[in-house]
């Protein structure tokens, strides 16, 4: 037998298969060819020569490389030596007559690293060249009784596939697992044990297992793949399947998912998630399966499901993959515009507190509908009388309606604001901006727009009524995320009224919201210019300047900023807003003992405003990680207003974290039912949905989060 070529392949890190992928004739040549060795192409050696029966001794230095020292089977010589040892160590493997052709032209190499070599002397079939041992080898023994000898799974299977590709004698026809023939060249080969005409008989014969042949198959799947063969390699890991013993899970589950990443290719969304189902069946914390699984569920739009995947795969990945969690994200907005557009529109509407109402009407100065009724406009009569209500004068339900607001009755002000405008009365343009302000109040927008609508467009109304229209109606809009047609408005504000500091400072909460932080600046600056006592106004200037200069990394006006709080508290003490504001600005600073101190005198200025207690309580966790005492702190903010949504959503977001998801899910509701517009209802339909696929995970896989 002559030895006519081989072909040299890179045995880096590469599985038997790839080995012997371009083997042609009858023998192979391996080497590191980058000239020096990886610590770990040792193991890689012993796995790859260790399924032929060659001995591995290690490498020895030839001229500039390191080459292996090889011995055959039944050899006491290492390869190599001799004539045939040019630097080239050959591993010679017998052909039986028929299975191969021997090619006189191997083809070019498919890398750089790959090159063509030619054995300086012919290899005789017996007796000689790797010297004398007695008595026939392995692989002499293979080549008289006319067997390929084996040499592991994957050179088989290659040889076979040869065989049949070029209609060499004795080759069989592979039968795909649906029955079909198998296709012409390029199609999925047979996963082992062919090539000649039928299996061999003599002792030399060995079987390969069937979990062999499955991974041949799969790793010709996966050559298929890379060459975007999508089809052929679908056909090779469906052989992989039908190959594999059912016992091996993990490798099962990792052809099905191999499968589903070529049927992705197709954007066949229903059989990736078939297959990534199986492979998750089988595997239940197979990231790659879930993370395919999820991406399969979005494109078919079932969003449920892939919420669920996504956040398994986040729990597994420990929350570090950014991918995995934009996915989450998008996923969960959706969802929560999706459930937000159905209740808001369905939802039955609800009061806030008298606190916030009051908070609310406080942030105007030149707002006529919140100033108390004028002399005249009440009578006398009765005034005295406990319990009972001032009459006004007027029969007016304008009147009336501010008569309620004044004794905070706040749930007749609609009806009785209605009366006036049904009347057509003389206070109509006040009846209508004041029943729009109330239903922005309980999150019913699409009734306030007609009639904020109308109150800007009467050009004979009180400019200062049109004004506080305009910033609503443009406040509305923020909410709906519309900031353009917000900005239009409060500009026509601004247009039409230029000395309402109201316009100035609520655009200036606007521009923060935009973070245009400069333009914010510039409006606190001129709403401060026309009402120089505006504590608010000042304090939220503050903040736009701290803001300003923390997010610019620079520790000198961070300075200033922190001093222009401690000047407005000393020149507005009463403010518990500046207070407010500089506490959030010290624990920024980590400044927690300070930070707690503002808070308390916040508190003490405004014992029933239920959102300073939630601060304080999230102040408590991130200064002394004392989760008691944070969430006394915020029972207690429920328990003065027990409307406030930001405590329910702050309550439901610390259980998550400590893992009591289905406690988390009824505060998230709570707070749900208390949302003032859509966007808000969203953001926490996000959270609650959030929650709830956490614990349908850890039903289904028993995964859980880190919990504090």
């Amino acid at each position: 037998m002559k030895l006519e070529d081989v072909t040299c392949i890179e045995a880096r890190r590469k599985n038997i298969e790839e080995c012997f992928e371009d083997v042609e004739p009858v023998g192979i040549a391996l080497e590191d060819c980058t000239g020096g060795r990886d610590p770990n192409l040792t193991y890689y050696w012993k796995q790859i020569l260790g399924s032929m029966n060659w001995e591995y001794f290690g490498h020895i230095k030839t001229g500039d490389k390191e080459k292996p020292s090889l011995r055959a089977p039944g050899s006491s010589a290492p390869a190599g030596g001799g004539a045939a040892g040019s630097g080239a160590e050959v591993l010679v493997a017998p052909r039986s007559p028929g299975l191969l052709r021997v090619s006189a032209d191997p083809g070019p190499p498919r890398r750089p690293c790959e090159r063509v070599m030619a054995a300086s002397k012919p290899v005789e079939a017996a007796g000689g060249g790797g010297g004398g041992g007695a008595g026939l080898s392995r692989w002499q023994l293979a080549l008289v009784l006319g067997a390929p000898i084996l040499l592991g799974a994957g050179a088989l299977y290659l040889w076979g596939r040869r065989a049949a590709r070029r209609g060499g004698k004795g080759a069989s026809e592979r039968k795909t697992p649906e029955g079909r023939a198998s296709p012409g060249p390029g199609a999925c080969g047979g996963g082992g044990g062919g090539g000649g005409g039928g299996q061999p008989d003599g002792p030399g014969h060995q079987e390969t297992s069937p979990l062999d042949r499955a991974q041949a198959a799969k790793n010709k799947g996966n050559k298929f793949f890379k060459a975007g063969k999508y089809e052929h390699a679908i056909q090779c890991y469906t052989e992989a399947i039908s190959l594999c013993p059912p016992e091996k899970n993990l490798d099962l589950s990792t052809f099905y998912q191999n499968r589903a990443a070529a049927y992705e290719q197709l954007q066949k969304w229903t059989e990736v998630a078939q297959d990534c189902t199986k492979a998750v069946e089988l595997n239940p914390k197979y990231v790659k399966a879930l993370f395919r699984r999820a991406k399969a569920h979005e494109k078919l739009d079932n969003k449920k499901e892939c919420l669920e995947d996504v956040t398994a795969v986040c729990i597994l990945e420990a929350f570090q993959n950014q991918q995995s969690m934009l996915l989450a994200d998008k996923v969960l907005k959706l969802l929560g515009k999706e459930k937000a557009k159905e209740k808001y529109k369905n939802r039955e509407p609800l009061m806030p507190s008298p606190q916030f109402i009051k908070s609310y009407f406080s942030s105007f100065t030149d707002d006529i509908i919140s100033q108390p009724l004028l002399k005249g406009e009440k009578s006398d009569e009765d005034k005295d009388k406990e319990g009972e209500a001032s009459e006004v004068k007027e029969n007016s339900g304008y009147l009336r309606a501010k008569q309620y607001m004044e004794e905070e009755n706040y749930d007749k002000i609609i009806s009785e604001s209605t009366k006036e405008i049904e009347a057509k009365g003389k206070y109509m343009a006040e009846a209508l901006l004041l029943r729009a302000t109330f239903y922005l109040l309980i999150g019913n927008a699409n009734a306030a727009k007609p009639d904020l609508d109308e109150v800007i467009s009467m050009e004979d109304a009180n400019v200062k009524l049109r004004a506080n229209a305009l910033i609503k109606r443009g406040s509305m809009y923020m909410q709906q995320q519309q900031p353009a047609l917000s900005t239009q408005d409060f500009n026509m504000a601004a247009d039409i009224d230029p000395q309402n500091a109201d316009v100035y400072h609520h655009r200036g909460q606007l521009k923060i919201l935009l973070d245009q932080i400069e333009e914010a600046v510039e409006d606190f600056d001129e709403c401060i210019r026309l009402r120089p006592d505006s504590a608010l106004a000042q304090a939220q200037k503050c903040f736009a300047l701290y803001r300003q200069a923390y997010t610019g990394n620079n520790p000198l006006p961070v300075q200033v900023a922190m001093k222009g709080f401690e000047d407005v508290i000393k020149k507005f003490p009463k403010c518990a807003e500046g207070y407010a504001l500089y506490a959030q600005a010290l624990t920024d600073q980590q400044q927690f003992g300070k930070a707690d101190e503002m808070y308390d005198k916040c508190i003490d200025l405004e014992p029933d405003n239920a959102t300073t207690y939630v601060h304080k309580g999230l102040l408590q966790l991130q200064w002394k990680q004392d989760l008691d005492k944070g969430l006394e702190l915020i029972s207690k903010a429920i328990e003065i207003d027990n409307k406030c949504d930001f405590a329910y959503e702050t309550m439901g977001t610390i259980e998550v974290q400590r893992g009591n998801l289905d406690k988390a899910i009824e505060m998230f509701n709570k707070a749900i039912n208390l949302a003032k517009s859509e966007m808000e209802m969203a953001h926490l339909y996000s959270l609650c949905d959030a929650a709830y696929a956490q614990t349908e995970v850890a039903k289904k896989y028993g995964l859980k989060p880190p919990t504090l």
